[in-house]
């Protein structure tokens, strides 16, 4: 696909276990969080049960892609044992992969990546770009898995502690230019592959405004783009009054607004836990960009 105004050209589908994506179109993936302690709804899913209610709902909504976590990846967040990420995710992901819809599951662990995929699931989602050892092993040896690669700062631990200096936008690309191709050169299809600036992963307030305002410069890299500013604390920041900043469940309005930026500025694909308001700002996109191409 080319883009009229901007020249830039990025691929027209996202390759997946058993899908092929049409990104004529933004795709809005809902968020599943298995855990007790994800930043926004953290307790609200943890039952298998819950949070397949969740699913379906989210479907309901509009949703497209479901992405799930069994670990929490907010500033501070515990590690979790291995065996806990997984007793959280099979069971759910038993149940969903027989939904036929895309299912990704935002997970850093090659082990999780592996028990996932021979479940079934369509896409991993690694806040570390397939950094941890053995993690491009496992993506190499699946024959169509999609891939979304997001740039992070450090880590979860300390990455809000020691934010990022310097240009933001040339780190971020360079990174992100770096780990696709590290993967393409092993034979992953440049199809497989989704990137994602990483928004509030060690970048201060302003740098994740300056990433969303040029956000289409990433397109350049040939590559789709997943933007996730559902809930943001840099949303909160913006909406903050008299020192008070409004919790994560307040900032719908913000979050939605940020999706539509983001797609407008390219994003192939909108994380969020708003599915519904989404879908509807969407709708309302869409409809004005049909009549502009039809005059």
């Amino acid at each position: 696909m080319k883009s009229e105004k901007t020249g830039w050209h990025m691929a027209t589908h996202w390759q997946t276990t058993r899908f092929e994506l049409d990104l004529s179109r933004p795709w809005v993936m809902g968020i599943v969080n298995v855990t007790p302690d994800s930043f926004s709804d953290g307790g609200q899913h943890s039952d298998t049960t819950q949070a397949l209610r969740h699913a379906e709902q989210l479907l309901r909504d509009g949703a497209g892609i479901l992405d799930v976590g069994g670990e929490s990846t907010r500033p501070g967040a515990d590690l979790v044992p291995l065996s806990q990420e997984l007793a959280r995710l099979v069971p759910f992901l038993r149940e969903a992969v027989r939904w036929q819809v895309p299912i990704s599951v935002d997970t850093y662990k090659p082990e999780v990546m592996q028990a996932v995929l021979d479940l079934g699931v369509d896409i991993v989602n690694d806040i570390w770009a397939l950094r941890q050892p053995g993690a491009e092993r496992v993506i190499a040896a699946h024959p169509a898995c999609g891939v979304c690669l997001m740039h992070m700062h450090r880590d979860p631990q300390t990455m809000q502690m020691q934010t990022m200096t310097g240009n933001v936008l040339t780190e971020v690309t360079a990174f992100l230019k770096d780990r696709a191709e590290s993967l393409t050169s092993q034979g992953i299809a440049a199809s497989r592959l989704m990137l994602d600036p990483g928004i509030g992963f060690g970048k201060t307030v302003a740098q994740n405004f300056h990433l969303l305002a040029r956000q289409a410069d990433l397109l350049h890299l040939g590559y789709p783009v997943l933007a996730g500013w559902s809930r943001k604390s840099s949303l909160g920041a913006v909406l903050a009054q008299n020192g008070q900043t409004p919790e994560p469940a307040e900032r719908q309005a913000a979050s939605v607004a940020a999706a539509l930026l983001a797609v407008e500025r390219g994003a192939c694909v909108v994380r969020v836990h708003d599915v519904k308001q989404t879908v509807d700002a969407l709708k309302v996109w869409q409809a004005m960009q049909q009549e502009e191409q039809g005059h």
